[in-house]
C-alpha cells in the first residue's frame, strides 16, 4: 500500500499574529486533501537538531491534527515556537550535541562555521515529508531558496511586521502592527498633551518604512523611513511647529528603527544573529535628546516594537493567514514547488521564492512619501491597491498560462 503524503510545516524568525491560523489551515486543508502534517518546532532548527533515531524527536517533531490545532488561531505567537536558525552558518558552540567531531569536519565551510544543509536534507528525508511550508521573512525564506535548488519540495508562506518581503504586497503581521501601534500612539496621546511634550515613537523597521509610514497614515503624524535620510534640524522645525500649532501643545514623531538623518550614524551593539543582525542604539532616545537639545523642548521617547507583535491577530491577518495557508495547499496539491504565495496587484497569488540579492522589498519614496513634510502622501491614490503602494506586478510565467 502506498504510504500517506506528509507536509512539514514550520516557523522562523521573529513570531507575529496570525502564524497559527496558517498552521491551523494548512492542517485543516490538508487533511480533507489526504496529508499527513508534521509540525516541525523553533523553525529551521528542528532539521539540524532532531535527535536520530526509530522514534520521533518530540522536543522537535510532532504530528499536527484537527484536535490539536482546533483553538491555536485563537491566539497570536506560534504554537510551534521559532528561532533565528541559519542552517547555512552554524557557529560553534551552537552545533547539536549529537553532531560528533568527525561529521561537524564535514560540515566546516570555515573555522568554527558550520553549513548544516546536508544534515537538514537528511532529516527531511527521515521525516518522509513529501513538501514543506515554511513560514517567515526574508532570512528565514532564503534557506528555502537554498533547499529548493537542492530538489526539496515546498510552498512558502511570508511573514513580517516589516512588510517588506520581496514578491508580495503583504506579510502576514502587518495589519495587526499597525492596528496596535495606532491604538498606543493615540492612548499615548493624552500624557503628552498633559505635559505638552515632543513624542518620538520607535517602530520596526530595520530596512523599510512601511509599518512606519503607514501607522503615521492612520495617526496624522510625522514619521521617519530608512529609505530616506531627513534633515535633523528641519525636523526639530516641524515638531516645534506641530506643537505650537496643536492646542494641547504636543506633536508626535514616528521613526523606523533603521531611520537616520543626514550625515547621522548609530551604534550597534551585542552580538549578530544568525543572519548578521546587531541591535541599533534606540533611534528614539538619540532623536529626543537631540529635540530637546537644539529646541529646548520637553521630549519623550517611547519604544513601540515588540508590544506590536505580542498578542491575537486583528481580523486582517487572520484572513490573510487562513486564505495564504489555502492558497499553499491548492498549489501543493496541484503538484507546484518553489514558491511564495502572496497578494500581487491586490490579488492572492504566488511568487518566485525572495532572491537574499534583491535585499528587502522598499517603500518608492516619490509616489508614498512627501520628503519635505515627512509625512505619507494622502492625494492622488486613484487606481492604486488596497495598501497603496506601487502594486508588485502579475509574475509573467503566470500569465503565459
Amino acid at each position: 500500500m502506498a504510504r500517506t503524503p506528509r507536509i512539514g510545516i514550520l516557523t522562523g524568525g521573529g513570531d507575529v499574529p496570525g502564524l497559527n491560523s496558517v498552521i491551523k489551515s494548512v492542517v485543516y486543508r490538508a487533511t480533507e486533501l489526504g496529508y499527513e502534517v508534521c509540525g516541525l518546532r523553533r523553525g529551521w532548527e528542528s532539521l539540524t537538531h532532531m535527535k536520530p533515531g526509530p522514534e520521533l524527536d518530540s522536543d522537535y517533531i510532532v504530528p499536527l491534527d484537527r484536535i490539536n490545532t482546533r483553538a491555536i488561531d485563537r491566539t497570536g505567537g506560534t504554537w510551534l515556537h521559532t528561532s533565528r536558525t541559519n542552517a547555512r552558518k552554524m557557529k560553534a558552540g551552537r552545533t547539536p550535541a549529537h553532531i560528533g567531531p568527525d561529521r561537524l569536519k564535514q560540515l566546516e565551510v570555515k573555522e568554527g562555521l558550520y553549513d548544516f544543509t546536508p544534515v537538514v536534507l537528511e532529516n527531511i528525508e527521515k521525516l518522509s515529508l513529501d513538501y514543506l511550508v515554511p513560514i517567515g521573512g526574508d532570512d528565514t525564506l532564503s534557506f528555502s531558496q537554498v533547499l529548493a535548488d537542492k530538489g526539496v519540495k515546498l510552498v512558502a508562506v511570508p511573514k513580517t511586521m516589516d512588510n517588506d518581503v520581496q514578491g508580495t504586497e503583504y506579510c502576514i503581521g502587518f495589519s495587526t502592527a499597525i492596528s496596535r501601534a495606532k491604538d498606543a500612539i493615540n492612548r499615548q496621546r493624552t500624557t503628552l498633551g498633559s505635559h505638552e511634550r515632543i513624542g518620538v515613537f520607535r517602530i520596526f523597521g530595520r530596512d523599510a518604512g512601511f509599518t512606519a509610514l503607514y501607522t503615521a497614515y492612520v495617526t496624522s503624524c510625522r514619521c521617519l523611513i530608512p529609505e530616506y535620510e531627513f534633515d535633523l534640524d528641519h525636523l526639530v522645525e516641524l515638531a516645534v511647529e506641530d506643537k505650537k500649532n496643536n492646542p494641547s501643545k504636543y506633536a508626535v514623531v514616528i521613526a523606523a528603527e533603521g531611520a537616520m538623518w543626514k550625515g547621522g550614524q548609530l551604534q550597534e551593539w551585542g552580538t549578530a544573529d544568525a543572519f548578521g543582525h546587531k541591535h541599533k542604539a534606540n533611534i528614539a532616545e538619540v532623536l529626543a535628546t537631540e529635540i530637546a537639545n537644539r529646541s529646548g523642548q520637553e521630549t519623550l521617547a517611547s519604544e513601540l516594537t515588540y508590544d506590536l507583535r505580542s498578542g491575537d491577530p486583528d481580523a486582517v491577518d487572520s484572513m490573510v493567514g487562513i486564505t495564504f495557508a489555502n492558497v499553499a495547499m491548492n498549489l501543493i496539491a496541484n503538484g507546484v514547488s518553489g514558491r511564495m504565495v502572496a497578494i500581487r496587484g491586490g490579488k492572492y497569488s504566488h511568487s518566485p521564492l525572495p532572491d537574499p540579492n534583491q535585499g528587502p522589498r522598499s517603500i518608492d519614496v516619490a509616489t508614498m512619501y512627501n520628503t519635505e513634510r515627512y509625512r505619507p502622501i494622502y492625494t492622488d491614490r486613484m487606481g492604486l491597491p488596497l495598501l497603496l503602494g506601487i502594486p508588485v506586478p502579475e509574475d509573467p510565467s503566470l500569465l503565459k498560462k
